[in-house]
C-alpha cells in the first residue's frame, strides 16, 4: 500500500505506492525484489490487494509509484494503468514514474498531466551486460525519452552503475535534458561490473556542470569522503 519511504530510496521521495506486483518481466540480475516475489507481474490481476486502489494518496506528497516492478513492462495491461493513473490524478501530489521501457511512456501521454508526473528512465550504463536482462538498449530508452514533449519534467537513474565510457555515457544520458541525474551503486553484492571510485566521481563532477546530480545512499557510502 501506501508506504513511507525507508532504507536505500530517493530522499527526495516521500511514499512508495505499488498498485501493480509481481516479478518484473525484465528479469535483471541484480534486482532486489525478485527474490521477494513469486508470481509473475502479467499473471497479477490490478485489484491482487484490492485496499491498493483503496487507499488514500494525502496531498502534498512526492510518490514513487512501481518502486517494486517495471509496471510499464509490455506484459502490463494498459487499462491496469489507466486505472492507476486516473486514481493518482484525483490526488493533489506529484508522481515519479520509472521505466527501462520509456517507449511506452509516448503510448500514455493523455493519461499522464506534465504538472502531476515526472518520467524518468534507468539507464546503468551505456554497454550492454547480460545482467541487464531482457532490457531494451540504453540508446532507445534515451530516444525515447528524448521524443517526450517539451511539458514533461523527467529524469534518469545511473543505478546499479556499472562500467562505462564517460564521454559515450555523459552524451547519452544528457541527450534527452532530464532535470536530475540519481545515481546508484549495486548493493546486492551480485558482483557487477562496477566502475572504480575514481571513475565514478569523475563522472558526478562531469554531470554536475549540466545538471542536478543526486547521489544515492548506497553510492554515498562506497565514495564517502573520497567525494567532495
Amino acid at each position: 500500500m501506501l508506504n513511507k519511504v525507508k532504507g536505500n530510496m530517493f530522499g527526495f521521495i516521500t511514499h512508495t505506492w505499488n498498485p501493480i506486483a509481481g516479478i518484473c518481466p525484465h528479469k535483471c540480475t541484480y534486482c532486489y525484489m525478485k527474490k521477494m516475489r513469486r508470481f509473475p507481474v502479467h499473471n497479477v490481476p490490478l485489484h491482487y490487494k484490492s485496499n491498493y486502489m483503496k487507499d488514500n494518496l494525502g496531498k502534498n506528497n512526492f510518490i514513487f509509484i512501481g518502486s517494486s516492478t517495471d509496471i510499464f513492462a509490455n506484459e502490463v495491461k494498459n487499462d491496469w494503468l489507466l486505472n492507476v493513473f486516473c486514481k493518482a490524478i484525483s490526488y493533489n501530489n506529484t508522481y515519479l514514474l520509472q521505466t527501462k521501457n520509456p517507449l511506452r511512456y509516448l503510448l500514455h501521454l493523455d493519461d499522464l498531466i506534465p504538472q502531476k508526473f515526472i518520467l524518468s528512465t534507468t539507464i546503468e550504463t551505456d554497454r550492454y551486460y547480460t545482467d541487464m536482462g531482457k532490457t531494451p538498449p540504453a540508446k532507445s530508452r534515451a530516444l525515447a525519452m528524448k521524443n517526450l514533449p517539451k511539458e514533461y519534467r523527467r529524469m534518469v537513474t545511473i543505478e546499479p552503475i556499472m562500467k562505462f565510457n564517460l564521454k559515450t555515457l555523459v552524451k547519452l544520458v544528457l541527450s534527452f535534458k532530464p532535470e536530475q541525474i540519481n545515481i546508484g551503486a549495486d548493493s546486492g553484492c551480485n558482483d557487477l561490473y562496477a566502475p572504480t571510485i575514481g571513475e565514478t566521481i569523475k563522472l558526478i563532477e562531469t554531470l554536475k556542470k549540466e545538471t542536478t546530480v543526486y547521489i544515492k545512499p548506497n553510492l554515498e557510502k562506497i565514495i564517502g569522503g573520497c567525494y567532495v
